[in-house]
């Protein structure tokens, strides 16, 4: 699992006013709550007092409040109220916590898990369409045994569709099935590809009608990942008929990845048909599930020699070697020491604070170290 970078922690409906909420990611757990004006902030969950999470507390104003001793934390991290040593009482530097840059967009909470200042940061996934007229979108999420590799590798694999997405391909039926030329292309945080996708028309009768396209034919798919966690894909069944889907994947635990979708369509605009939409994408995802549950191993190997790769694995290899850049840099949780430790010793991801802050009472969450020939075998 990686650090610095944005991950979806929750959807907005679902941090309220009135109560903390937990939110678990990159095998932490962390604190969402709404001060007086509305704005989400996001702490480590531990207390620094006597390890109580907060999420179990509430919201005092523009502040949470550990249940155990009736701490008070405000959103940056700084403990403003200690009930037992009263109102004059001085309160030390060492009792702050973590707290982590969070925007809202798309009707999600997206919070930075990392130490990395404000203009080093990659930005969240741009998603045009959002909010133009036109477009309709439908989010949704799902939790999985998988990866969190494994699954950017499956959305940015071309071969798979055939054999697993009966929506998508024809289950090897065709003699003359062979995975069509890829266009790559680079992007500032990422990779991705645009090919011809030989499909067969949508099931559903009313999707159909509304795509125009009744027939198999070959239709343009896109796809890509932007940064570690995040991935693009873009299906048009008629030059005029589009889905664009963007994919935000949180690991929860090494194993276990929540993913958020957010799904723009330009066809069949108005909210009656969003049920249907969701059904469709929940369908596609468990087909995927029935696979990726039983890769191994779990986590996608460090180096490429351990599988056979074929050209159209390009793109996954591609995004490997992105993966390797990543933790070159030292942004890789050394899981196996996080695990071993787990239930001994409190950790916390590091916030931007600590780049210019000491005196931390947690410690930081143990990283696999960054490695200059990484980079270069990287690059």
């Amino acid at each position: 699992m990686f650090m610095n970078f944005w991950y979806v922690a929750g959807f907005s409906a679902d941090v309220v006013a009135d109560k903390p909420l937990k939110s678990r990611m990159l095998g932490f757990d962390f604190v969402l709550f709404r001060d007086r004006g509305g704005k989400v902030n996001c702490l480590s969950n531990i207390c620094t007092h006597r390890g109580g999470s907060l999420a179990g507390g509430k919201t005092v104003g523009d502040c949470v409040q550990c249940p155990y001793h009736g701490w008070q934390f405000d959103g940056a991290g700084e403990c403003v109220k200690i009930p037992s040593i009263g109102k004059d009482g001085k309160i030390p530097a060492r009792t702050r916590i973590d707290s982590y840059p969070v925007q809202e967009r798309y009707g999600m909470v997206f919070v930075f898990l990392g130490d990395l200042p404000e203009a080093e940061r990659p930005p969240i996934t741009e998603i045009p369409e959002y909010g133009q007229d036109g477009w309709r979108a439908t989010n949704q999420v799902r939790e999985r045994r998988v990866h969190f590799m494994r699954a950017i590798e499956n959305g940015v694999d071309p071969a798979h569709n055939e054999f697993v997405h009966d929506t998508h391909g024809f289950q090897g039926e065709r003699d003359d099935y062979k995975v069509g030329d890829l266009d790559m292309r680079e992007t500032p945080w990422g990779i991705g590809f645009w090919n011809k996708m030989h499909a067969p028309p949508l099931a559903d009768g009313k999707m159909r009608a509304a795509s125009g396209r009744t027939e198999a034919a070959f239709i343009d798919t896109g796809t890509g990942h932007h940064g570690p966690c995040s991935l693009w894909t873009y299906i048009h069944p008629t030059p005029q008929v589009k889905i664009h889907q963007y994919s935000f994947q949180t690991p929860i635990e090494e194993d276990v990845t929540r993913a958020y979708l957010v799904t723009m369509r330009n066809f069949l605009t108005t909210p009656e048909h969003d049920a249907r939409m969701i059904e469709r994408n929940f369908y596609v995802a468990g087909q995927d599930d029935t696979v990726l549950v039983d890769l191994e191993p779990v986590v996608s190997p460090r180096t490429n020699s351990h599988e056979v790769f074929m050209p159209a694995d390009v793109p996954a290899a591609r995004y490997r070697e992105f993966c390797r850049a990543w933790e070159a840099n030292g942004w890789r949780i050394d899981t196996a020491q996080m695990y071993a430790d787990r239930g001994r010793i409190a950790y916390a991801i590091p916030s931007p604070a600590r780049r210019t802050s000491k005196g931390w009472v947690i410690d930081p969450v143990p990283m696999l170290p960054g490695s200059d020939i990484a980079k270069v075998a990287a690059e």
